[in-house]
């Protein structure tokens, strides 16, 4: 007799997430692009401060497949280390938004006492902040320091990290508050309870993995806004420094140039274009497949 097969929720979602097809259109083409960015500099090894004056913003050609930039340094190159830092940025803004908001949401929502309202005051005062502004002020007033301590690229990248991952947090509290306000009410909890599970066993055994849906869903929305605003801070000049090419490094390198070399903006502004896009639509696919609610 054959046995039957074991359900898993994950897999469901897995099952659930694949009939999304722009979901999984996007995630091949996300994975393709962090191949790129990753692998990259093995498949096309040119230097990225190499420079050649005779081909000063040079159109897309089988000696530069992506072009030149104003002095002649290989695009290609310099959009794949670009890429790394600017997908990293995201990536680790993404975990700091997602640590910070998940302890505060879980805090106030497992406490019956004044906690609650003053961790979630706290929230609401953090939304009500300008970010951009704030961001660009922390930035011009600790940049030097941070620099002076672990360097001109780390420090920045920490600085960066830090401040979007810090002015990411507040819908991700909101949201796992929510969650465990109303999982904690739930039969399989108060049975834990009843078998005298302490809080914190309650927490990360029974309440954090059926919220874990939501946080994942809004996880892929943090990444995408990070790489946004770390585009921003580098095309506004605040970002990393000029040799460092991030995508939006290379955006505002080609602001003077849009009129005869288009190809200088266009290429990284498609890959932000697409990376955000891509990821985007993988938290809609995700959101489907995570919604316990959704019959497919």
């Amino acid at each position: 007799m054959a046995s039957q097969r074991v359900f898993s929720p994950w897999r469901e979602a897995w099952r659930r997430f694949r009939r999304h097809r722009l979901a999984v259109f996007s995630l091949v083409l996300l994975a393709a692009i962090v191949f790129a960015v990753l692998f990259g500099k093995w498949l096309w090894p040119v230097a990225i401060d190499e420079i050649d004056f005779t081909a000063r913003l040079a159109r897309p050609s089988l000696a530069h497949p992506f072009g030149t930039d104003d002095l002649g340094q290989d695009l290609l190159a310099r959009m794949i280390y670009g890429g790394r830092i600017s997908l990293a940025v995201g990536l680790a803004a993404m975990l700091v938004a997602l640590s910070v908001g998940t302890l505060v949401g879980a805090i106030a929502g497992m406490s019956r006492s004044w906690i609650s309202g003053g961790l979630m005051w706290l929230t609401d005062l953090f939304l009500s902040l300008p970010s951009l502004p704030l961001l660009l002020l922390i930035i011009y007033l600790f940049r030097e320091q941070l620099k002076a301590v672990f360097g001109l690229e780390l420090g920045i990248f920490i600085m960066i990290v830090a401040v979007i991952g810090g002015l990411r947090w507040m819908p991700v509290a909101r949201l796992v508050r929510a969650q465990f306000l109303s999982l904690r009410e739930k039969e399989f909890v108060e049975a834990a309870r009843a078998l005298g599970a302490s809080r914190f066993r309650q927490v990360t055994r029974h309440i954090l993995p059926n919220a874990l849906g939501p946080v994942i869903v809004a996880g892929t929305i943090d990444v995408a806004a990070a790489i946004i605003q770390e585009s921003t801070l580098s095309f506004l000049g605040l970002g990393f420094p000029p040799d460092v090419p991030t995508w939006g490094r290379l955006l505002y390198d080609a602001k003077d140039y849009l009129d005869f070399a288009p190809h200088f903006a266009l290429i990284p502004g498609a890959a932000i274009f697409l990376t955000v896009l891509s990821i985007n639509f993988i938290g809609d696919g995700l959101r489907d497949a995570l919604d316990p609610r959704r019959v497919q």
